[in-house]
Protein backbone atom coordinates (compact mmCIF):
# COMPACT_ATOMS: atom_id res chain seq x y z
CA UNK A 1 0.00 0.00 0.00
CA UNK A 2 1.86 3.34 -1.46
CA UNK A 3 2.27 5.77 1.71
CA UNK A 4 1.15 9.45 0.99
CA UNK A 5 4.25 11.55 1.03
CA UNK A 6 6.25 13.56 3.98
CA UNK A 7 5.38 16.81 4.87
CA UNK A 8 7.31 19.09 5.75
CA UNK A 9 7.54 22.72 6.93
CA UNK A 10 10.72 24.37 7.30
CA UNK A 11 10.64 27.71 9.61
CA UNK A 12 13.13 30.75 10.21
CA UNK A 13 11.97 34.06 11.19
CA UNK A 14 11.45 36.39 8.31
CA UNK A 15 11.32 32.88 5.48
CA UNK A 16 13.80 34.89 3.36
CA UNK A 17 17.27 32.79 3.95
CA UNK A 18 18.07 29.55 5.83
CA UNK A 19 14.14 28.51 5.51
CA UNK A 20 13.79 28.79 1.62
CA UNK A 21 17.23 27.48 0.71
CA UNK A 22 16.30 24.53 3.01
CA UNK A 23 12.72 24.44 0.90
CA UNK A 24 14.45 24.71 -2.18
CA UNK A 25 16.69 21.72 -1.51
CA UNK A 26 13.92 19.84 0.22
CA UNK A 27 12.09 20.73 -3.10
CA UNK A 28 14.66 19.45 -5.77
CA UNK A 29 15.55 16.16 -3.62
CA UNK A 30 11.35 15.39 -4.32
CA UNK A 31 10.34 16.35 -0.41
CA UNK A 32 6.49 18.02 0.10
CA UNK A 33 7.48 20.83 1.60
CA UNK A 34 6.70 24.55 2.75
CA UNK A 35 8.52 27.24 4.48
CA UNK A 36 7.68 30.25 6.92
CA UNK A 37 8.37 32.67 9.26
CA UNK A 38 7.44 33.27 12.79
CA UNK A 39 8.07 37.07 12.88
CA UNK A 40 5.57 39.83 12.97
CA UNK A 41 7.36 41.38 9.95
CA UNK A 42 10.13 40.61 7.48
CA UNK A 43 13.29 41.87 7.97
CA UNK A 44 16.03 42.11 5.80
CA UNK A 45 19.56 43.82 6.41
CA UNK A 46 19.60 47.59 5.09
CA UNK A 47 22.48 50.16 4.98
CA UNK A 48 23.44 49.98 8.58
CA UNK A 49 22.94 46.90 11.61
CA UNK A 50 20.42 49.38 12.80
CA UNK A 51 18.51 50.29 9.28
CA UNK A 52 16.78 47.45 8.76
CA UNK A 53 14.25 46.83 5.57
CA UNK A 54 11.01 45.71 6.53
CA UNK A 55 8.23 44.69 4.91
CA UNK A 56 5.18 43.04 5.48
CA UNK A 57 4.36 39.17 4.82
CA UNK A 58 1.91 40.18 2.52
CA UNK A 59 4.93 41.83 0.68
CA UNK A 60 5.69 39.68 -2.46
CA UNK A 61 9.47 39.11 -3.29
CA UNK A 62 9.66 40.52 -6.60
CA UNK A 63 8.49 43.46 -4.90
CA UNK A 64 10.77 43.92 -2.35
CA UNK A 65 13.06 42.94 -4.83
CA UNK A 66 12.54 45.71 -6.85
CA UNK A 67 11.86 48.00 -3.59
CA UNK A 68 15.84 47.28 -2.66
CA UNK A 69 16.89 47.62 -6.69
CA UNK A 70 15.67 51.36 -6.56
CA UNK A 71 17.30 51.88 -2.83
CA UNK A 72 20.82 50.79 -3.48
CA UNK A 73 21.63 48.56 -6.37
CA UNK A 74 25.14 47.85 -5.52
CA UNK A 75 25.00 47.77 -1.61
CA UNK A 76 22.02 44.63 -2.23
CA UNK A 77 24.22 42.98 -5.14
CA UNK A 78 27.37 42.95 -3.23
CA UNK A 79 25.69 41.65 0.04
CA UNK A 80 23.52 39.00 -2.00
CA UNK A 81 20.06 40.07 -1.05
CA UNK A 82 19.47 40.46 -4.52
CA UNK A 83 20.41 37.10 -5.66
CA UNK A 84 18.68 35.62 -2.51
CA UNK A 85 15.45 37.35 -3.26
CA UNK A 86 16.01 36.05 -6.82
CA UNK A 87 16.04 32.69 -5.74
CA UNK A 88 12.91 33.10 -3.40
CA UNK A 89 10.68 34.38 -6.03
CA UNK A 90 11.41 31.06 -8.22
CA UNK A 91 10.21 29.08 -5.79
CA UNK A 92 6.98 30.78 -4.06
CA UNK A 93 5.79 34.68 -4.10
CA UNK A 94 5.58 35.95 -0.68
CA UNK A 95 7.01 34.84 2.69
CA UNK A 96 4.47 33.45 4.86
CA UNK A 97 3.69 33.34 8.47
CA UNK A 98 3.41 29.70 10.34
CA UNK A 99 1.01 31.46 12.79
CA UNK A 100 -1.43 31.82 9.37
CA UNK A 101 -1.11 28.37 8.26
CA UNK A 102 -3.40 25.63 9.17
CA UNK A 103 -2.19 22.74 7.67
CA UNK A 104 -0.83 19.48 9.02
CA UNK A 105 3.19 18.54 9.23
CA UNK A 106 4.74 15.55 9.37
CA UNK A 107 8.30 17.29 10.30
CA UNK A 108 8.21 20.62 11.19
CA UNK A 109 12.46 21.90 11.26
CA UNK A 110 13.59 25.37 12.93
CA UNK A 111 16.70 26.94 12.17
CA UNK A 112 16.94 28.74 15.13
CA UNK A 113 15.86 27.93 19.20
CA UNK A 114 13.93 31.31 19.19
CA UNK A 115 11.95 29.98 16.23
CA UNK A 116 11.67 26.88 17.71
CA UNK A 117 9.82 28.14 21.12
CA UNK A 118 7.61 30.24 18.84
CA UNK A 119 6.86 27.24 16.39
CA UNK A 120 5.82 25.40 19.65
CA UNK A 121 3.68 27.95 21.52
Amino acid sequence: MPSAPLRVAVVCSSNQNRSMEAHNILSKRGFSVRSFGTGTHVKLPGPAPDKPNVYDFKTTYDQMYNDLLRKDKELYTQNGILHMLDRNKRIKPRPERFQNCKDVFDLILTCEERVYDQVVE
